[in-house]
């Protein structure tokens, strides 16, 4: 059985910086793309970051310069690097592992229980 946990979410002023640690564990042989996604109160979960496998990484606009991604393929870990936080970036984030292929070879994409991170002004 895949699952995800994450952690380092927290309170902190404008300004400050945080970093978010997820670990995938189970019976994995592989997994294609891991990335952090968040949602606010009252909007949809949106993509924050992704990583591939070959360390090829994608940000959202509004985090680009101020977070930083990495993996370590080895360790079956992600972790977002959250510098220069805003008020606007408040919301629950959620550690995704997609293409995630078992020993039973079995293919599928899991979420972690999500870690708060509030931003105050």
């Amino acid at each position: 059985q895949v699952q995800l946990v994450e952690s380092g979410g927290g309170l902190v002023q404008a300004g400050g910086s945080l970093r978010l640690s997820c670990v995938v564990s189970g019976s994995i042989f592989s997994i294609n793309v891991m990335g952090w996604y968040r949602q606010a109160p009252g909007n949809e979960r949106e993509l924050v970051a992704s990583i591939t496998s070959g360390v090829g990484t994608n940000y959202a606009d509004s985090v680009k310069g101020r977070f930083t991604i990495s993996r370590d393929n080895a360790k079956n870990t992600v972790a977002l690097q959250m510098n220069s936080l805003k008020p606007e970036d408040t919301a629950v984030y959620y550690c995704n592992a997609g293409g995630v292929i078992t020993s039973s070879w079995t293919r599928n994409d899991y979420w972690g229980q999500g870690t708060q991170v509030t931003v105050s002004s």
